[in-house]
């Protein structure tokens, strides 16, 4: 028990309450503690019931069962690794940085899950975080299933096909693959390589609550760490490099 123990402590931080919760919200709907109907995103109940709880519940909830059991550890094992690779690699000291990209895709999701519909929330989010992490390392080369190789940018539409077959919906996967779009470039191509403006800043609160490890200015203005070092070596000047990021199992 002290290996999980020290394994789940070695986490950073926000993954780690994220991916607990993603374990422990279907355990308790599982065990019928709490019914599960109280889990769902339905907009009628959280829009007039005033049922507050629901996009949250709807971010954590998966319903656990003999068809839906290996989608489920498929997505946990993706929040797992790639939101601890992001965390602890293009957004390493910046926590408040990173909450606020969770937040904000998190707004854009449940915004559109009222709109369509969506009932969970989970695997649209953890798809948001994947291709966010894609993008930062496109170019470099991941392993896949079946020893399958290609860039990094093409993953999150791998995953999205592979879900597919084993889950028959594309929906979920999408919908987290433009939000996450949305999120990247609004942050990083937009104002960076297109020269516009910065639309995103994370709130000061959150810098208060989550103060950056490192020194020098944190937020969505500057690239994340991978990037300042890729523009460094490339003299500061012209297009950033956004094939720059790091091995996979470098962690």
């Amino acid at each position: 028990m002290s290996d999980i123990g020290d394994w789940f402590r070695s986490i950073p931080p926000i993954t780690r309450y994220w991916f607990a919760a993603t374990v422990a919200v279907p355990l308790v709907g599982k065990l019928g503690l709490i019914s599960p109907a109280y889990f769902f995103l339905w907009p009628e109940a959280f829009l007039y019931r005033f049922q507050i709880w629901r996009p949250f519940t709807a971010t954590f909830y998966f319903p656990v069962g003999p068809g839906t059991g290996f989608l489920y550890l498929v997505n946990l094992y993706f929040l797992y690794q790639y939101s601890t690779r992001l965390e602890a690699g293009a957004f390493d000291g910046r926590p408040a940085d990173y909450l606020f990209m969770l937040l904000f895709n998190w707004i854009c999701i449940v915004i559109t899950g009222l709109a369509m519909d969506m009932q969970l929330l989970m695997i649209p989010l953890v798809m948001s975080v994947l291709y966010v992490w894609a993008q930062l390392n496109r170019d470099m080369i991941v392993s896949f299933w079946f020893g399958t190789r290609f860039k990094a940018c093409y993953l999150p539409w791998v995953i999205l096909g592979f879900n597919y077959i084993i889950g028959g919906s594309v929906i979920n996967e999408l919908i987290g693959n433009l939000v996450g779009h949305l999120y990247f470039f609004l942050m990083f191509r937009y104002p960076m390589d297109l020269g516009g403006r910065n639309f995103l800043s994370t709130p000061q609160f959150l810098y208060r609550w989550l103060p950056s490890r490192r020194g020098g200015v944190s937020g969505f203005g500057a690239p994340p760490a991978s990037m300042r070092r890729a523009a460094d070596q490339n003299g500061g000047g012209g297009r950033h490099n956004w094939g720059q990021g790091f091995r996979l199992g470098d962690q």
